[in-house]
């Protein structure tokens, strides 16, 4: 799909949408409790969607109802104490990172053995150390790195070893794991966790099944490194009955930083400003640069002001690289964003195609090792820009085009699907001008 897009700035009010992070945790804790749950979701993606597909691969019924999803359990053998995962099950996680790094841990868990596949770059995206520690702990795998993966055997319970330099996903999708398995398990991280807030949002909808997660913190006998423990005493999957998904503060970004580039204040209501999501923090960055936010009840709102480079660490939010970057480019000075060896391995090279998708439309960037180093003008020029499949740099440059002085054309603009189908009809919501057709 092209999206043809005439630049000017976006104005008004849009609602969030469904945050995409938490509604795979609360689904699958759902899909694993101990009884029926009602999931209020005001949205779905292609991501969740993956995730809804693999639960019901394992034997969970899930309905789609009207504001959300009735989830009805992974049957449970009263005789074994055990849950029973369907055997020859396959698993398509299409392209869904979270899903497959999530339900991996899981079915092993269920001694299920289950199929997994995906598609375009998700067989690339790495999974050691997390394969290495399954199958130290009783699982075996049929490969490591592509598709198709076949598991089988039951995961032990015990005690997991990972590097804080991991996916956060890893870490989550053990967590989820641990109440299916039949007595203790820990997991002891080392070093400094990566993306933290992720794995918060793991233990917020563990805790609303009635898992608790026990924390311990300490330094390495070396003295200098820390190690964190997350230790799970046997507790089980209890249904609440009823839980509800939070606004996206990822997707909430894009609206919020197309605030600080237009002339008018934007405003996204149903948001929690207490999330535990990491990418609340938007706010505070846009504040560096200069934009006036304002925080209301469930809803944030940024306004235009003069805008200044400053330097930031993305390591803790990754997913907001890409429209940093593009508010970066329209700021006064050099703005220098480290810590970005993680978007390597997201939908597209995402350290490399935000780079070369902001310059095509005029931007001055450079990649420095694992820092991206942009240099700040008033206007950008437009172009065409590709979306290398990714959903945040299709958004990206639908969000750049607002300081563009010519037309913008985003190839591969459906990439929106997999998190946000609404993306461009909320856009026109604000008042942007875009036209879709078929390429």
């Amino acid at each position: 799909m092209l999206a043809r897009i005439t630049p000017t700035p976006l104005a008004g009010s849009v609602p969030a949408i469904a945050s995409k992070s938490m509604a795979h945790r609360l689904i699958i804790a759902a899909a694993l409790s101990s009884g029926t749950t009602h999931v209020v979701c005001n949205t779905t993606c292609a991501d969740i969607d993956a995730t809804v597909r693999c639960l019901t691969s394992l034997g969970a019924r899930i309905n789609v109802v009207d504001d959300g999803y009735e989830v009805h359990p992974v049957p449970k053998s009263i005789e074994l104490g055990i849950l029973k995962a369907f055997q020859g099950a396959k698993l398509d996680c299409g392209e869904s990172g979270s899903t497959l790094r999530f339900m991996l841990p899981v079915a092993c868990a269920l001694g299920a053995q289950a199929t997994f596949v995906g598609a375009q770059r998700l067989g690339e995206r790495p999974l050691t150390p997390l394969t290495d520690e399954l199958m130290a702990a009783g699982c075996t795998l049929s490969a490591d790195g592509g598709f198709p993966l076949v598991t089988s055997g039951r995961l032990r319970p015990g005690r997991f070893v990972l590097p804080g330099t991991v996916s956060s996903q890893f870490i989550s999708g053990l967590l989820l794991s641990f109440p299916l398995l039949p007595g203790d398990s820990e997991i002891e991280v080392h070093g400094r966790i990566e993306s933290r807030p992720y794995i918060n949002l793991t233990l917020q909808a563990l805790k609303l099944f009635g898992v608790d997660i026990a924390i311990e913190r300490m330094t390495a006998p070396n003295g200098i490194d820390d190690i964190t423990r997350f230790r799970s005493s046997g507790n089980v999957y209890r249904t609440p009955g009823e839980v509800k998904v939070e606004g996206d503060w990822s997707n909430a970004a894009f609206w919020l930083c197309a605030g600080a580039l237009g002339n008018e204040p934007v405003e996204v209501r149903g948001i929690s400003l207490t999330s535990a999501q990491g990418d609340r923090n938007v706010l505070a960055a846009l504040s560096r640069f200069g934009a006036r936010t304002k925080r209301a009840s469930e809803a944030a709102i940024v306004q235009p002001d003069n805008l200044h480079a400053f330097s930031m660490s993305a390591q803790d939010i990754p997913d907001l690289v890409p429209v940093i970057s593009a508010v970066a480019a329209c700021a006064d000075g050099t703005t220098i964003i480290r810590d970005c060896a993680r978007l390597r391995i997201k939908e597209s090279d995402r350290l490399a195609t935000t780079a070369s998708e902001l310059a095509a439309l005029g931007a001055h960037v450079t990649i420095d090792h694992d820092s991206l180093v942009i240099y700040g003008q008033e206007r950008l020029s437009g172009g065409e820009v590709d979306s290398h499949n990714d959903h945040r740099i299709a958004m990206m440059a639908a969000i750049a085009a607002i300081r563009c002085d010519g037309e913008v054309l985003i190839h591969g603009a459906e990439a929106v699907r997999k998190s946000y189908p609404a993306f461009f009809d909320h856009y026109r919501m604000l008042g942007g001008r875009v036209e879709l057709t078929e390429e």
